[in-house]
């Protein structure tokens, strides 16, 4: 079933995690072998042969680099200059890959349509996979004259925040308000139409946002606080506001967010039951709260700086994504509801945004 992929970190696995995604997993697992300076390290589930065999045409495929200010232990460059410089270099990939036949960039709606009419040409084997390019963390961005240049190279979305304190707001593990910076990012998208990815704010920067800005909204990989207890995952309510605003919402594949009492490089996915069926009550959940499926859609992060060892069970490369439509079906899901999980539904709200 074509499948559209709202969240993939392709450019930082090339660039930070130095692997070549033309290759089979099995080949870039081999070539890290017994290296680890990076958790995941020979785990990879995330390739373009393994995204063509789970006919995940469509990604959304972020740009990311984190500026740390003095004081902050995490991991990251010590300016907005650096860290601008950083994803410019994954710009620099994207486009190699686009020269290398693998990838084709989606700029608009017209772009969109070719991209759908040539799939469905039954030929998606050979097809370049669509990337819709999209920024996690706004902390690159020395101001807002890089906005303006980050459109011209055609960035569609942006997520303010990611972990820890940010230049324009405080993401997962901080707390507070935005601040004026945050604010005027706020406003110079809305001016650009872009999307607002609400994924990784804190509670207070999140009702701010979603009051301030008038444009689509969305949270590309992000699941249920009600399951699973922490301020990374969204409160009923704030599940509510994104229905009500006809967002769509990526449910997400990383285990410490699918079920509780996690412990990040001690807990075993086999052993916590973390499977594809956990990540169904996630989807479930939202659905009801919805009063349909309208809404739910799939942004795996399965290459977000982890990957079997964090990941569901019974997945073992990105493909097995492919297991979702009869899991669904066996819970109650219709053909129709399982088509716009799958694809459908992120393909309205681009569209639309678009």
């Amino acid at each position: 079933m074509f499948t559209i992929d709202l969240h993939l970190d392709l450019s930082m696995n090339a660039m930070e995690w130095n692997r070549d995604l033309r290759l089979p997993v099995d080949v870039i697992n081999e070539r890290e072998a017994g290296r680890t300076d990076l958790a995941g390290r020979g785990h990879a589930m995330v390739s373009f042969p393994e995204m063509r065999k789970g006919r995940i045409g469509l990604v959304v495929a972020t740009q990311i680099a984190r500026y740390v200010a003095p004081g902050n232990s995490l991991p990251g460059w010590q300016s907005p200059e650096q860290a601008w410089a950083q994803t410019q270099a994954q710009l620099a990939w994207y486009r190699a890959m686009e020269e290398a036949g693998e990838l084709v960039q989606v700029w608009d709606r017209a772009g969109l349509e070719q991209f759908l009419d040539a799939y469905d040409s039954g030929h998606e084997d050979r097809l370049p996979i669509a990337y819709f390019l999209s920024l996690e963390g706004a902390d690159s961005l020395v101001n807002l004259s890089y906005l303006d240049r980050a459109v011209a190279y055609g960035l569609k979305a942006i997520g303010p925040a990611h972990y820890g304190p940010g230049v324009y707001a405080n993401g997962t593990d901080s707390s507070g308000p935005m601040g004026v910076r945050g604010l005027d990012l706020l406003r110079a998208m809305d001016q650009h139409q872009m999307i607002l990815d609400l994924t990784h704010l804190c509670d207070e920067a999140f009702w701010q946002a979603v009051k301030l800005y008038k444009g689509p909204v969305w949270a590309s990989h992000q699941n249920c606080r009600a399951l699973v207890p922490h301020q990374r995952q969204f409160s009923d309510e704030q599940l509510k506001v994104l229905i009500e605003r006809d967002a769509v919402i990526g449910a997400a594949m990383d285990a410490w967010m699918m079920v509780p009492g996690w412990v990040r490089g001690k807990s075993d996915p086999q052993a916590m039951a973390c499977n594809l069926t956990a990540l169904i009550e996630h989807m479930d959940h939202i659905c009801q709260l919805a009063g349909s499926s309208r809404h739910l859609c799939i942004g795996s992060d399965l290459d977000g700086g982890f990957g079997r060892e964090q990941a569901p069970a019974d997945m073992q490369t990105i493909a097995h994504i492919q297991l979702l439509p009869d899991l669904l079906a066996k819970r109650g899901y219709g053909q129709e509801d399982i088509l716009g999980i799958m694809h459908g539904n992120a393909l309205r709200f681009l569209k639309d945004a678009l």
